[in-house]
């Protein structure tokens, strides 16, 4: 019923924005934990995929040196999406980040309006990102991050390339700072014109298509809140908030809770409220083994969207002293 709710907290300006930017492959959640918890975690997040809710959130990670990411999706008609992060902290000031992410559709058939049923040849569409990324610890309550990324977009040969940032800050409230609040803007950049060119059949022959509209980022505002619902020496209960506000889509409001048992075993699941189709709440599980060394983690995630089907995500961390 919330995806038929027309009102919007943050200005929409016009009423559709669907399809309104390009680089969508900047809305795709890249580790498991983030998307059992339905994305509910700008003010939640404390591994590397900080890089991609809220750089600020890398000044909440373990009191490692070095810190290591990886995590696959499997998403819709075999597309798969990957992504790598590595970290680095010496005072537990200053953290730095390094990130990767790749999306591949693999080949497709490509069609025309007259042969709808291809045409023999093939186009493979792909995605990438590289990312820097710095926090600081301004002070016990307040810190702040920021990302500069690049990104490019290759369809069939049409090229975009471009830079754009995220900035956000993560503030702890209360003497004990279990309560979080945070707010952020992610893929902040100017629209950029694709380069290229692609032949098109036509009913007076082939004509060459060398010009193209300029396509915009999806930025993102975020703002979050979370909270310790219940603490002892076995058990540990959190939970957060979460408003989204993208430029091209609806407003979207999410909530994600997280059980941990010993810190060993994690089990989480979220919802978000509207968005353009139903689906059912996310579900997942994590794992942490901690050793001399410092901490291995193992987390999954799996996400239904109803009409197109199931996501699987699988997420690999370990920090080093």
């Amino acid at each position: 019923m919330f995806s038929h709710v027309k009102a919007q907290i943050l200005p929409s300006f016009g009423n559709s924005r669907t399809g309104t930017a390009g680089f969508q492959f900047l809305k795709i959640a890249p580790d498991a934990r983030s998307a059992s918890l339905a994305g509910s975690v700008a003010a939640f997040t404390n591994d590397l995929s900080s890089v991609y809710w809220n750089p600020a959130g890398l000044s909440c990670m373990d009191s490692n040196h070095y810190n290591f990411q990886i995590g696959h999706t499997l998403y819709f008609s075999g597309i798969e999406h990957n992504y790598a992060a590595m970290g680095y902290t010496k005072h537990f000031q200053n953290f730095w980040a390094f990130s990767v992410m790749s999306f591949n559709s693999g080949e497709m058939d490509m069609t025309t309006e007259f042969l709808p049923n291809g045409n023999n040849l093939k186009f493979i569409a792909g995605d990438f990102l590289a990312a820097l990324s710095f926090a600081k610890i301004l002070s016990d309550n307040f810190s702040f991050g920021l990302t500069s990324k690049y990104i490019e977009e290759d369809i069939a040969g049409i090229k975009a390339r471009n830079g754009i940032i995220d900035i956000g800050f993560i503030y702890k409230i209360g003497f004990n700072g279990k309560t979080r609040f945070s707010a952020g803007i992610s893929n902040f950049g100017f629209n950029i014109s694709p380069s290229g060119s692609v032949k098109v059949s036509t009913l007076n022959g082939t004509k060459v298509y060398e010009n193209f509209e300029n396509i915009a980022v999806p930025a993102i505002f975020r703002m979050a809140i979370s909270t310790v619902l219940y603490h002892n020496i076995f058990h540990h209960i959190a939970s957060a908030v979460q408003l989204t506000h993208p430029t091209d889509n609806n407003e979207t409001v999410s909530i994600g809770v997280e059980y941990s048992y010993k810190k060993f075993l994690f089990l989480r699941s979220g919802y978000e409220f509207g968005t353009d189709y139903q689906e059912w709440p996310s579900l997942g599980f994590g794992l942490r083994f901690q050793r001399y060394f410092g901490c291995f983690c193992f987390d999954y995630s799996f996400n239904n969207k109803n009409v197109f089907g199931n996501i699987h995500r699988i997420t690999l961390g370990i920090s080093i002293k």
